[in-house]
């Protein structure tokens, strides 16, 4: 089992400004370099959190959809981070997950921050996803899904763990930061998988600033890399997949884990992938 490189891109957010943001992140996808597997920006990373999908959300397939998978090929790695969607007639916070041969999969958040009236403009994702990229599974969550433990829950079922890491994406306020923090740490020991935590920095357009500490947590809840707040930073770690294994090996909590699942508005069915012609799962804080 091979390691899996990923890259970590803290940065500030012009607010509501699609063309800024996607130059500044060009900028520092090229600057990461070709030695990682997945390159992950912030929660919302074209506009910052917007309540206005009316006139920032992009339809299925759109600029933006064609920006990253123009970065994903240029840079030999997958690319995810979240946008404004626009499908079916309603709006998502939809995480992208775009790999450098097309494939498109995708996952709508499901908790809705409903204090920062996030509820009243997007509609709520139904759909669990677990991807598989380059032999290891990886889950999907959006900001403030960090907080919900039934719905990051990992399992394990016919002598198999469901995922190895939980991926992130957020706009975590700094007032908050502490909570971000610790709870990385709790969804990575309890879960017995690396967790990748992206957040952005800066003030967003309410003046509400943001602090960053993004950063990778090993299965043990120890963060791996120095905790860095108000700062941009490009960094790349090795996810030691084999040696996750082992650590499951040694310590079987998975075995004893309560299985259930979440029965309320989900579907056991997947879409299809709708922004290429190859199939793929469909993947789904403020």
């Amino acid at each position: 089992m091979q390691n899996l490189k990923v890259t970590l891109i803290q940065s500030d957010l012009a607010w509501e400004n699609r063309e800024a943001n996607l130059r500044n992140f060009e900028e520092k996808i090229a600057a990461a370099g070709r030695e990682t597997d997945i390159i992950i920006l912030p929660e919302m990373f074209s506009t910052g959190f917007s309540m206005k999908p009316e006139e920032f959300a992009e339809p299925e397939g759109a600029a933006t959809v064609e920006w990253m998978r123009a970065q994903a090929q240029k840079s030999g790695a997958a690319v995810t981070g979240s946008i404004m969607v626009e499908d079916g007639g309603s709006f998502y916070n939809r995480l992208l997950f775009v790999e450098p041969g097309g494939r498109v999969s995708f996952y709508d958040k499901r908790h809705l921050f409903s204090m920062g009236g996030e509820d009243n403009h997007f509609a709520a994702g139904k759909n669990d996803v677990i991807i598989s990229y380059k032999g290891v599974n990886i889950k999907f969550l959006i900001c403030y899904d960090l907080r919900f433990p039934v719905w990051a829950k990992n399992n394990y079922r016919n002598d198999r763990y469901e995922y190895d890491v939980l991926l992130i994406v957020a706009n975590w306020p700094a007032v908050r930061s502490r909570v971000w923090k610790t709870l990385l740490s709790a969804r990575a020991i309890e879960n017995q998988a690396y967790v990748v935590g992206v957040n952005r920095i800066g003030n967003d357009g309410n003046g509400l600033p943001h602090s960053g500490n993004s950063n990778v947590v090993d299965p043990k809840g120890i963060p791996v890399l120095d905790d860095v707040a108000n700062e941009e930073f490009i960094k790349t770690v090795s996810l030691d997949i084999a040696g996750l294994y082992e650590f499951r090996d040694k310590f079987t909590v998975g075995p004893d884990w309560d299985i259930f699942d979440i029965k309320k508005e989900i579907t056991a069915e997947k879409s299809g992938d709708k922004y290429s012609d190859r199939k793929s799962q469909s993947a789904y804080d403020g």
